[in-house]
């Protein structure tokens, strides 16, 4: 067993290159001449600089910059969060305008002060990013919201083109590693968002590295699909600060290739599988060949019944 010195030396393929150029300076300026914030910047997404530098897709995170829960694996800060800004989905949207962005990420810091855990805004925001962006897809990823599902259905009254919501790690592991979240009521709210919309792909992300097994983890696997995940995501866990929990594991390049095949076998229309990869990674691509893939069941099945009309709103 590696000691804990061993663990602290990241390996080779978790070295990102720092590629500060002007797309990446013009975002970073758009982000703060709007008072806006990224979970790309507050999480210390490994993935930034290729992201922000190729303008495809960026995350906003709304609701202000501190959290209500304290879960030990997250850069982002807890406290007492600030009053609501019912401006900011008007600025979220002008600056996907400005960023000329393809694909758009809003998430938000739990927000478990409000009753409907901010679900109000994130609507406003998602119609906002919609009237001034209408070629441009929406990728929203809230919290639990405390498993209000009123609030749920105030989110998915904007119709989001993905709805994402993250279980994070194993069943075994929850406890330990959120705060305030727990696993079943993950899933339910993910089963629950196909029930409001149906035709909606839903997504969530696991960080591997954690203390889990492979029969855990393929245990999750089996969870999600369970509750009509239509995407997954699987990633390294990387220690933010010594005041977080330790990585047990790095896992090779080669363990996610086989995560990934595993989960494509069980039956998920796409997975995102890497050392860096996080829940926001490519996430263009991940709808449209999330999107591909329905496609194909779709046709397969429909050719086995002759007589049966085509839905093209599942394609959307």
């Amino acid at each position: 067993m590696k000691n804990k010195t061993e663990i602290s030396r990241k390996p080779k393929w978790l070295k990102t290159k720092i590629n500060t150029n002007k797309s990446y300076n013009d975002l970073k300026k758009i982000m703060r001449e709007n008072n806006l914030n990224t979970v790309c910047e507050e999480a210390k997404c490994p993935n930034i600089y290729e992201c922000w530098s190729e303008r495809k897709t960026a995350t906003f995170m709304i609701l202000g910059d501190t959290c209500t829960r304290g879960c030990r694996f997250c850069a982002v800060k807890t406290g007492l969060p600030n009053e609501l800004d019912w401006n900011e989905p008007e600025r979220v949207a002008d600056s996907v305008q400005l960023m000329g962005l393809r694909h758009v990420v809003v998430t938000a810091v739990a927000r478990d002060d409000l009753n409907d855990g901010g679900a109000a805004v994130f609507a406003e925001t998602v119609r906002a990013i919609r009237r001034k962006n209408p070629a441009c897809t929406i990728e929203v990823l809230p919290s639990d919201m405390k498993g209000d599902y009123e609030s749920l259905h105030t989110l998915m009254d904007s119709k989001p083109d993905i709805f994402n919501h993250n279980i994070e790690t194993v069943r075994r592991l929850t406890k330990r590693v959120r705060a305030r979240a727990t696993y079943d009521r993950s899933l339910q709210l993910l089963k629950r968002v196909k029930s409001i919309a149906p035709n909606t792909p839903t997504k969530s992300s696991i960080m591997v590295g954690l203390g889990e097994t492979k029969e855990e983890i393929i245990q999750a696997m089996d969870d999600l699909l369970a509750h009509d995940v239509d995407i997954m995501t699987i990633g390294q866990y990387l220690q933010p600060t010594r005041k977080h929990l330790d990585v047990v594991k790095y896992y090779h390049p080669d363990e996610f290739l086989e995560l990934k095949e595993i989960a494509l076998e069980k039956g998920f229309e796409h997975c995102e599988s890497g050392p860096l990869v996080r829940s926001s990674y490519h996430a263009d691509e991940q709808v449209s060949q999330a999107s591909a893939q329905r496609r194909i069941k779709y046709m397969k099945g429909y050719e086995k019944q002759e007589n049966t009309e085509v839905d093209p709103s599942i394609f959307s």
